[in-house]
């Protein structure tokens, strides 16, 4: 397979490129575009990926299926493209992250998360692909096996990253990652739905950075 992919990752899941399950994701979601609307633009599918290469990751978030409004996704979990209204999760997102570090919210602010990606942060989905207004269309297909493949590599290839998992979708997909050798922070999901639960007050960002100085490793700049 020609994935075009951050060169880090790209020999990291070397083992999934000729497997028969990627070969039909390959050939469902090449399909799919070409008969209706899919999200995110096919040059952003592998987008976080690209932004945080892989021995660059300090952090992951993981996501569910990107955004299945128009000009939402773009690649990275629980971010939007400058100029397009903040979804409901992120606001809660952003909310924890003020509370938690003492510091405001900049009035504005974009709901565009690559300032994270850059800094090693893998803003990443379970599910790669989604079609328009048509949430989870695309579970189940082989996306869930290729992102279990991306976490269990730097699970057993790097140490000390910081595993977020928001949500009992995450928690179960992040299940097999080695607290010894990671740190795991576990919460419900951001969501409305969910954020009083236990989301709010999980204080995982500054949680997150006290575990990266502790091993060597500058803090992220959340906000």
């Amino acid at each position: 397979m020609n994935v075009k992919i951050e060169a880090g990752w790209r020999e990291a899941l070397v083992s999934e490129w000729d497997k028969p399950y990627f070969a039909s994701l390959t050939k469902y979601v090449r399909q799919r575009y070409g008969e209706t609307q899919v999200y995110p633009a096919p040059s952003r599918i592998f987008a976080a990926f690209d932004a945080t290469p892989f021995d660059s990751v300090k952090v992951v978030i993981l996501g569910q299926d990107p955004y299945h409004g128009p000009g939402q996704a773009h690649g990275l979990c629980f971010s939007v493209p400058d100029g397009v209204a903040l979804p409901p999760s992120l606001v809660n997102i952003y909310k924890e992250m003020s509370s938690d570090l003492g510091i405001a919210i900049p009035a504005g602010k974009s709901g565009n998360l690559s300032y994270l990606a850059e800094q090693g942060v893998l803003l990443l989905n379970s599910t790669l692909t989604v079609e328009a207004h048509q949430a989870g269309s695309h579970q189940g297909k082989g996306w869930e096996e290729f992102t279990d493949a991306a976490i269990r590599a730097l699970n057993d290839r790097r140490e000390g990253v910081v595993f977020m998992l928001w949500g009992s979708y995450a928690i179960r997909k992040g299940a097999f990652i080695d607290r010894n050798r990671h740190l795991v922070l576990e919460s419900p999901h951001p969501s409305p739905l969910s954020a009083h639960r236990g989301f709010f007050g999980n204080r995982h960002f500054s949680r997150a950075n006290e575990y990266l100085k502790l091993h060597g490793k500058s803090p992220i700049q959340w906000l």
